[in-house]
């Protein structure tokens, strides 16, 4: 028993950062990200923790990528009711940003380097936040976690040929996207 609690651990362990990632890319909300991957962690342990570890990463995709779906949906009725009922945005639509981002960088890195690389990385971001939910999803696991074209289908109940599919038509959408950032 305790060293399937190991293995468990050291597994939650080794997918936290990445999961994390996914979830803030996909909501833009650090807070939202960490209760979606918490709850994704807590249904694995307490559903599947006596399934084989190898099953362990597309099961864990599986939940993680429904608890998006679901905030997604959770999130789309609550602007149609925010709108309608009053039409402004929330205190959180209002902030305006990080101010410790103003600070200089103790490091003494190239400022212009620092820029272009800044750039380059909301570029990724909004281009990827701009997919539609199933290619993002696609993306994210198979190019972001290396899952293969079968794990992926598992975690996102599809076929394979759809993984295909959703894979090609987001790395289409993401060079078109991305285009003016790479030679």
């Amino acid at each position: 028993m305790g060293d399937d609690r190991l293995a468990m651990e050291k597994f939650l362990a080794s997918i936290e950062r990445r999961a994390f990632l996914m979830a803030k890319i996909a909501t833009g909300d650090v807070d939202v990200s960490l209760d979606i991957v918490q709850d994704a962690m807590f249904v694995l342990v307490k559903k599947y923790r006596n399934k084989p570890e190898h099953q362990w990463k597309p099961l864990f995709y599986r939940i993680l990528q429904n608890r998006i779906r679901d905030w997604y949906r959770r999130s789309s009725v609550r602007n149609r009711w925010r709108t309608w009922l009053n039409g402004k945005k929330s205190d959180e639509d209002r902030l305006e940003g990080n101010p410790l981002d103003n600070i200089a960088d103790p490091s003494g890195e190239n400022p212009a380097r620092v820029v272009m690389r800044g750039e380059v990385s909301k570029a990724i971001m909004s281009a990827l936040a701009k997919l539609p939910l199933r290619q993002h999803q696609t993306f994210m696991l198979r190019f972001w976690e290396g899952l293969s074209v079968s794990e992926t289908a598992t975690a996102m109940r599809c076929s394979e040929g759809a993984v295909k599919t959703h894979s090609a038509r987001a790395l289409k959408s993401l060079r078109s996207s991305l285009e003016n950032h790479w030679p």
